[in-house]
């Protein structure tokens, strides 16, 4: 399989490295969507699904936060079901609720319906999207691929909807564990299978959202589901061995060493883990991605711009740090909030 170069002089892709860069880059998870007016303006009706299988209109949407903020990096307008809807298992994204399976996965039966991902001919019109972007995203901000990572995608097959508890989840890991593992292993074919696709296209780096993975105990983490996030890594660390690749999740402070050790070479932060606490647990070379609370940004700029010289600070000048929220964009953010906060970022670091 082709590899993907990493050029240099790249702020995100330096950063990401932990190498000096001429600016502490900047990327806003959820940055492309519905905190954007020109968002809305194009987005049209029906399923987040229906817009992604639209080219046209995903370059576009991604382009859109690029050319308003300044940002450093670009992620493609995408979910992260994307994989398992195209495959046919029956789930879509609900206004209002999020991913949404009408018959969840309970049985060995339904492993069937988790069939190989082949992104070729599943999704074609993803491929598209990012060949575009390639051809059209300025040459110092690089896109960025994501899928969601085995966990948090088998959770919302197996719930069939968000849940606050993972009952049903939490009870196939505990009442039938071949039953999981299995589940498991075909969701690592479909998050390998969509990054490695991005990156063949055009991507030039990554980032695997295990969301949800704070709902688990360490100890259920490193038996249920580190095994299936390490496997990721490793394949595209074997497929494309110069591409970053980042890994994120919500309230995980207790589980951040391993997910450093799934194979990450950028380690994200929610806003609830200082900086240099991180480092002193894992090492003063750790290389992090984060991590100003979104309900700062929801405050307005007169509080989001100290928070972001507090994420400044904490950082302390090290080379290894990308700048961006510890959780998503909210859609009710003042957009220009999160453009203050770019140009902050920029004129406060640049060397």
């Amino acid at each position: 399989m082709a590899t993907t170069s990493i050029p240099t002089a790249i702020p995100f892709l330096d950063a990401a490295r932990g190498v000096p860069t001429s600016r502490t880059p900047v990327w806003f998870m959820r940055q492309a969507g519905r905190s954007l007016p020109e968002y809305r303006a194009v987005r049209g009706d029906g399923s987040i699904l229906d817009a992604i299988k639209n080219p046209e209109l995903s370059t576009e949407i991604t382009l859109q936060p690029v050319r308003r903020h300044g940002v450093d990096a670009a992620v493609l307008y995408s979910d992260i079901v994307v994989p398992a809807h195209a495959i046919g298992f029956g789930i879509d994204v609900a206004p209002g609720t999020g991913p949404v399976a009408t018959q969840p996965f309970r049985s060995a039966a339904d492993l069937a319906r988790v069939r190989r991902f082949e992104p070729e001919t599943d999704t074609p019109y993803v491929l598209e999207t990012v060949r575009q972007l390639a051809a059209t995203l300025p040459a110092d901000v690089p896109l960025l691929a994501f899928a969601g990572a085995p966990f948090t995608v088998a959770s919302y097959l197996v719930e069939g909807r968000p849940s606050r508890t993972y009952e049903h989840t939490k009870a196939l890991m505990h009442t039938d564990e071949v039953l999981w593992h299995q589940l498991m292993e075909a969701l690592v074919q479909h998050s390998t299978a969509s990054i490695a696709s991005q990156l063949d296209n055009g991507a030039k780096a990554f980032q695997l959202f295990d969301s949800w993975a704070g709902a688990l105990s360490r100890a259920d983490y490193d038996h249920f589901v580190l095994p299936h996030s390490r496997a990721v890594f490793a394949a595209l660390r074997t497929s494309h061995p110069d591409v970053p690749g980042i890994h994120f999740g919500i309230g995980c402070d207790h589980l951040l060493e391993s997910m450093l050790s799934a194979g990450p070479q950028v380690l994200g932060l929610d806003w609830r883990t200082p900086i240099q606490s991180a480092r002193a647990r894992m090492g003063a070379n750790l290389v992090v991605q984060g991590n100003l609370d979104p309900a700062l940004v929801l405050a307005g700029v007169d509080v989001a711009l100290p928070g972001t010289d507090d994420v400044l600070a904490d950082n302390a000048g090290h080379p290894g740090h990308i700048f961006n929220l510890g959780h998503g964009v909210q859609p009710n953010t003042d957009p220009g909030v999160l453009t203050a906060i770019v140009a902050h970022v920029h004129e406060r670091t640049t060397r």
